[in-house]
C-alpha cells in the first residue's frame, strides 16, 4: 500500500483550527452572557460589556471571514474578496516584487554576499559535477559546428576574415606569431624543416636535374662543348647545390645566423613600421580570399569538424576530456587568480544590471501569471494558513476590545445620569 505524502501544512492547519477555536469561544461566551443578562437581569454594566464584546466579535468574525469566502455562503456584495480579485492581487504582487524586490541595489548586495566567483569555482572543483556540465557542452558541439556550417555562416566567413586579417591588425598578429617562434628558436626548426625538405627533393630529382642542366649547356655551348663537358658541368653544379645545403645545416653556421638576423629585422620593422604592418596584411588578404584557399580551408574545416562531431558522440571522447580540463583550469583560475575573480563578478554584475530592465517585466508577468494560474480554493487555502493566526488574533482583540469599550460606555453613562 502506497504511503501518503505527508502534509507540509499539517503544522500551520492545527494552529489556525486551535486558535480560530478560542476565538469561536469567545464569542460564544459573549453570546451567551447578552442571553443570560436579559434573562437575568444583570447588572447594566455586565450587560453592556456582554453586548458590546458580541457585537464587536461578530463584526471581526465578518470582516475576516469576508476576505476569504462568503459568511455563511450569503452572496454578499465586498466578500469574498480574495477569489474575486484574484488576478488583481497577482499583477499587484507581481509589480511589487519587480519594483521592490528585484532591485538593481538588491540585486547588487545579494550577488556581493554570494560571491559568485566562489560558488563558479567550488562548482568546478567538484569533479563529479563538473562531468555533467563537461558532457553537456560537448554534446552541445555538433549544432555549434553545424551552424556554423550553414551556407550563411560560410558566406559571412568568407567576407569577414580577409577584412579582419587585412589591415595593420593582421600583420600585428603575424609579427606577434614570429616573435614568439624567434624567443622560442623554433623559427630555426622549421629552417632546419625545409632544408630537409629541399634536400630529400633534389636527391629524388637529381638526375632529372642533372639532365636539365646538360641541355641547358647544349643551348648555351652547343652539342659539341655540351658532349664534352655537359655532364661535368651538371654533377658539379648537383655537388656545390648539396654542399650549400650542407653549410646551412648545423645550428651555428653562418646561413642559419644571417637567417635568425633577417628573421628579428622584418619583426621589428612589422612592428615599428604601419605601413609594413600593413603590406603584410594587405598580402594575407589576399591569400585568404584565393578561392583555391578558401576551398583548401572548408575541406580542411569539414575534415575536422566531422571528427570533432564523431568524438562528440563519444562519453570517453577527446572532446569532453578537452572541456572537462578546461572547466578544471577555469575554476583553478577563478581561486588563484584574484583579477579573474573580480572580472567574473564585474560580468555578471554588468549583465545583471542590463537585463534589469527587461527581467523586471518578465518577472511581474510571470508572478502574476502563477498567481492568477492557481486553483481558488488553492490560493485562498494558501494564504488563510499563513497569515489566519493572525486574523483570529484580530477577531480575539475585537471582542474584548468591544466588551471593554461598551463596559466604559455604560459606567460613564451611569455616572452623567448621577
Amino acid at each position: 500500500m502506497q504511503q501518503r505524502p505527508a502534509d507540509p501544512d499539517a503544522a500551520a492547519r492545527r494552529t489556525l483550527a486551535r486558535h480560530r477555536l478560542v476565538a469561536h469561544l469567545l464569542l460564544a461566551l459573549m453570546a451567551a452572557l447578552t442571553a443570560a443578562g436579559h434573562i437575568w437581569r444583570f447588572p447594566p454594566v455586565l450587560l453592556a460589556a456582554a453586548t458590546a464584546g458580541l457585537v464587536g466579535g461578530l463584526a471581526d468574525w465578518f470582516a475576516v471571514t469576508a476576505l476569504f469566502r462568503h459568511p455563511l455562503g450569503l452572496p454578499i456584495p465586498h466578500t469574498a474578496i480574495i477569489p474575486a480579485q484574484q488576478a488583481r492581487i497577482g499583477a499587484a504582487l507581481g509589480r511589487f516584487i519587480a519594483g521592490h524586490v528585484f532591485t538593481e541595489a538588491e540585486l547588487a548586495a545579494a550577488l556581493e554576499r554570494l560571491d559568485v566567483s566562489a560558488i563558479v569555482a567550488g562548482f568546478l572543483a567538484d569533479a563529479e559535477a563538473r562531468r555533467p556540465a563537461a558532457e553537456a557542452l560537448a554534446a552541445m558541439l555538433p549544432r555549434l559546428l553545424g551552424a556554423i556550417e550553414d551556407g550563411r555562416a560560410r558566406r559571412l566567413v568568407s567576407r569577414l576574415v580577409p577584412r579582419l586579417v587585412g589591415g595593420q591588425g593582421g600583420g600585428r598578429i603575424v609579427g606577434r606569431a614570429l616573435r614568439q617562434l624567434v624567443e622560442g628558436g623554433r623559427h630555426q626548426e622549421v629552417f632546419g624543416f625545409f632544408l630537409d625538405q629541399l634536400k630529400t627533393l633534389l636527391a629524388s630529382r637529381e638526375a632529372a636535374l642533372q639532365q636539365a642542366i646538360e641541355e641547358r649547356v647544349r643551348e648555351q655551348g652547343g652539342r659539341l662543348v655540351g658532349w664534352a663537358v655537359g655532364a661535368s658541368v651538371a654533377k658539379r653544379v648537383v655537388a656545390q647545390i648539396n654542399t650549400e645545403l650542407e653549410r646551412m645545416e648545423p645550428d651555428g653556421s653562418e646561413l642559419r645566423e644571417a637567417f635568425d638576423e633577417w628573421m628579428r629585422r622584418e619583426i621589428a620593422r612589422i612592428e615599428e613600421e604601419p605601413a609594413r604592418a600593413a603590406e603584410i596584411g594587405a598580402a594575407l588578404r589576399r591569400v585568404v580570399a584565393h578561392e583555391t584557399v578558401r576551398a583548401w580551408l572548408w575541406d580542411i574545416w569539414s575534415r575536422v569538424r566531422l571528427a570533432l562531431e564523431q568524438d562528440a558522440a563519444r562519453p570517453n571522447g577527446r572532446s569532453v576530456a578537452v572541456v572537462d580540463a578546461t572547466l578544471a583550469n577555469l575554476g583553478q583560475v577563478l581561486r588563484e587568480d584574484e583579477r579573474a575573480a573580480a572580472r567574473l563578478r564585474d560580468a555578471v554584475r554588468a549583465l545583471t544590471s542590463r537585463l534589469m530592465p527587461a527581467g523586471r517585466g518578465e518577472i511581474a508577468r510571470f508572478v502574476e501569471g502563477v498567481v492568477g494560474g492557481w486553483d481558488t480554493a488553492t490560493l485562498t487555502e494558501r494564504l488563510e494558513l499563513r497569515v489566519g493566526k493572525d486574523l483570529q488574533y484580530i477577531r480575539m482583540n475585537g471582542t474584548i476590545v468591544g466588551a471593554l469599550a461598551g463596559a466604559a460606555v455604560a459606567l460613564l453613562a451611569g455616572l452623567g445620569a448621577h
